[in-house]
């Protein structure tokens, strides 16, 4: 397959977006200040922190870049798995996609925000990567761009956040929260890979979340990790190895990663063919050690059944809970893997409770 990033045949596919979102996007998107809120600012905001129930999280291993021109929307099309239309024409205000290579495989995956404050026929998007690959990305769009009208630039002045409820906050998950100044909010919109993983709030440098959001407070990063390894979401180039991945097997299907209905991209030959074969052996999944002795598969570890026979392999791990890519035959199975000692270490493959019931 030819790939033309001049022209891609385009078939717009407007779906109606399932999730709750809204566009919270204010101020001049260039602003730029320095400096960082103090820990007494925070504390005076939110003094009482057991009566949040809302918990923000900075994504310091995410970066920003900002993607604008009146050829922004025809740009990215061709360089994404999911339809640009669904932000630009349909109103979400957030997308999740994966950028592939020519064999289809996934090289980065990313989140695409609407920013509303457009001038004229131009659109700006805020596009998040993952921050070891942030100029990989950038090299990546202009190897592309030729003679398109886009500006590509990197956004070192805006912080991204997660925000997720407080664990055991009951019902919690369903109400958006709620903003105490909407206009420090640049962003604001739901996850769009599942509502488990909460929302993303971006916001500038020099702004704490505890003064945007009500009723929060702030997070250690390595809680927002185990709460995605716990529900099998994988994120940024420890999980999703540039160039390894196919993109099925990673679950972007279940994540609204991908359309099937946009038109040419890169890398779209073998995913459509895979999708359409409704072949897909192997996925991403999230483990558990239930016997691990502090010992951690590496990753790439090799997994195998009881029987010994090959069940996928390792990919990422974080204490007691990881991600593999297990054999959908065996995945029901108890896995193990060896140890450096030479000792078999027991995994405990799990289905997300945001799959489709009928995965199996």
């Amino acid at each position: 397959m030819v790939y033309n990033t001049v022209g891609f045949p385009v078939l717009r596919h407007v779906l109606k977006p399932n999730l709750d979102s809204a566009h919270a996007a204010f101020g001049w998107f260039g602003l730029c200040r320095r400096g960082r809120p103090g820990t007494s600012d925070r504390r005076q905001v939110h003094g009482e922190a057991s009566r949040s129930k809302l918990v923000c999280y900075e994504l310091q291993h995410r970066a920003l870049l900002k993607v604008q021109g009146q050829d922004t929307a025809a740009f990215l099309q061709g360089l994404m798995t999911n339809d640009i239309h669904l932000l630009t024409d349909a109103g979400q205000g957030a997308l999740y996609a994966h950028m592939l290579n020519v064999q289809g495989r996934t090289l980065f995956d990313i989140m695409l925000y609407s920013l509303k404050e457009a001038q004229g026929t131009e659109t700006r998007v805020l596009l998040e990567c993952d921050s070891t690959l942030s100029e990989s990305v950038q090299r990546h769009l202009k190897m592309y761009k030729i003679r398109r009208k886009v500006t590509i630039s990197a956004c070192a002045q805006l912080v991204l956040w997660a925000v997720l409820p407080q664990h055991g906050s009951e019902g919690s998950e369903d109400v958006r929260p709620e903003l105490v100044s909407p206009e420090n909010a640049l962003v604001f919109q739901r996850d769009p890979r599942t509502e488990a993983m909460g929302w993303r709030l971006v916001v500038d440098r020099e702004v704490s979340p505890l003064e945007v959001m009500k009723s929060c407070q702030q997070g250690e990063p390595e809680e927002y990790h185990r709460h995605r390894y716990a529900i099998g979401v994988p994120e940024g180039a420890r999980d999703l190895p540039p160039g390894s991945p196919l993109p099925l097997e990673a679950n972007l299907v279940y994540m609204r990663g991908v359309s099937f209905a946009k038109g040419c991209y890169i890398g779209q030959e073998l995913t459509a063919r895979t999708h359409h074969t409704g072949v897909v052996r192997k996925r991403l999944m999230p483990v558990s050690l239930t016997a691990a002795d502090g010992q951690s598969p590496p990753e790439g570890a090799p997994l195998v059944t009881q029987s010994g026979k090959p069940a996928g392999r390792h990919q990422s791990t974080l204490g007691d809970r990881g991600l593999s890519l297990v054999r959908l035959a065996h995945a029901k199975e108890p896995l193990m893997f060896k140890s450096p000692d030479d000792t078999l270490v027991t995994l405990e493959a799990s289905v997300p409770d945001w799959w489709p019931k009928d995965t199996f």
